[in-house]
């Protein structure tokens, strides 16, 4: 049976960039929950919801469909917003329902299902802690706030998303981090086993060998 990957750290820290990278290489699924927050606080801001409404964004998520694909797109409620959902004010929103208890069960228990047959990466703030307590690899990656936003800046430009300035990404990581650490529901925290990685100075291929690393041992297992 093939293992199960979680990846956790604050935004912008590459979670997903690598999460990809590992997926193709070892012929997993993807599965980016960040993406379902998203999701969420972009239909919740787009219907005009109070983000500090923690019952009626409950309510909208029993008539919410969230699709993932293994080509990395994403879909809300049959509709594709893979880009749209990159935004950083879609990034705070995101931020803002996550902290809601009664959101995070509702996209948890989804996220379990998914996963109940091994072979998938999934990354987010509460994998490895709530949602894949089990996984045979935790990792936990991390990065300066300005590394973080230098990153998150670049990838904007490259995809043509309108950005904010360098300064600007930086006070709003930070503001990510703080809610994201201070929330009641899971807040975002390194899981027990977890190995912490900080990307501040590595590439991508640096720090997907650095994950391949831990998870080959299983890997190997799974072809003998």
């Amino acid at each position: 049976m093939k293992i199960n990957i979680a990846i956790d750290g604050p935004s912008a820290a590459g979670k997903s960039t690598i999460a990809k990278k590992l997926a193709e290489k070892l012929h997993y699924v993807h599965l980016d929950t960040g993406a379902m927050y998203r999701c969420t606080g972009m239909k919740a801001k787009n219907t005009g919801i109070d983000l500090e409404d923690e019952q009626t964004i409950c309510d909208m998520l029993k008539d919410t469909t969230i699709r993932l694909t293994p080509e990395g797109g994403v879909y809300l409620d049959g509709n594709e917003v893979t880009s749209r959902i990159r935004t950083d004010e879609i990034s705070l929103a995101a931020s803002a329902i996550s902290k809601h208890p009664g959101v995070r069960a509702d996209l948890v228990a989804r996220q379990k299902q998914m996963a109940q047959e091994g072979g998938f990466i999934m990354d987010g703030r509460d994998i490895g802690t709530v949602v894949l307590p089990d996984a045979q690899v935790k990792v936990f990656m991390t990065a300066s706030a300005a590394a973080r936003a230098k990153r998150r800046y670049d990838q904007n430009i490259a995809s043509g998303i309108p950005s904010e300035s360098l300064e600007t990404i930086t006070k709003e990581i930070e503001q990510r981090d703080y809610q994201d650490t201070h929330r009641s529901a899971s807040p975002l925290t390194k899981a027990p086993g977890a190995v912490e990685i900080d990307t501040s100075d590595m590439t991508i291929q640096q720090v997907c060998d650095a994950i391949w690393a831990l998870a080959e041992p299983y890997v190997t297992k799974e072809d003998e």
